[in-house]
């Protein structure tokens, strides 16, 4: 019985063609704010326009998989729940947008700070994870920094805040669908 020896060069020759490959099947940037309600990155499913639902994969805005087919013009990708995508637009909202990514579900603020505390900045990354309406499908991280001899310098962030966060987008999310509208 023989014994193959594993070659470091050709594991790193392989990491190298399978990170090119993942790398060359996503051809998507990151939207900066004033790209986020354009024609050309909004698909709603007939469902959420008022049509009868089926209460499955119609409450989820699909881009590019499922069954329903996007409009021509729109970009494919990974379906996040439309809700949770608002209303944490919505809820993070009096935060400059530094960028938003509505196919992998992940929108970054800019730094913060509040008018009353002005050597205080905060930012934040709220992660819509998947298609369901539930708080297993939102993260939120909130950053927090001081100013300390004109110097910005990390500070501890109570857990509480970003657990507040999710919760004001998912009581926001509840609201939009109840109304049953996402421009809200």
């Amino acid at each position: 019985m023989s014994t193959r020896r594993f070659n470091p060069a050709t594991g790193i020759a392989l990491a190298a063609v399978c990170a090119l490959g993942l790398a060359s099947c996503s051809n998507s940037k990151p939207l900066q704010a004033s790209q986020i309600n354009s024609s050309q990155t909004e698909y709603t499913p007939p469902s959420m326009d008022g049509a009868a639902s089926s209460g499955g994969i119609g409450d989820l805005l699909t881009l590019g998989g499922g069954t329903k087919t996007a409009p021509a013009g729109t970009a494919s990708g990974v379906a996040v729940n439309a809700y949770l995508w608002r209303a944490s637009l919505d809820t993070l909202s009096f935060m400059p947008l530094a960028s938003a990514d509505p196919f992998a579900g992940v929108i970054i603020t800019d730094w913060y700070s509040p008018p009353a505390t002005p050597n205080e900045r905060f930012k934040a990354t709220a992660y819509v994870l998947g298609s369901m309406l539930s708080a297993n499908d939102l993260k939120v991280s909130v950053f927090r920094q001081s100013r300390q001899g004109g110097e910005w310098v990390d500070q501890p962030v109570d857990p509480a805040t970003a657990n507040g966060i999710e919760d004001r987008i998912l009581a926001r999310a509840a609201q939009l669908k109840a109304a049953g509208q996402l421009n809200g």
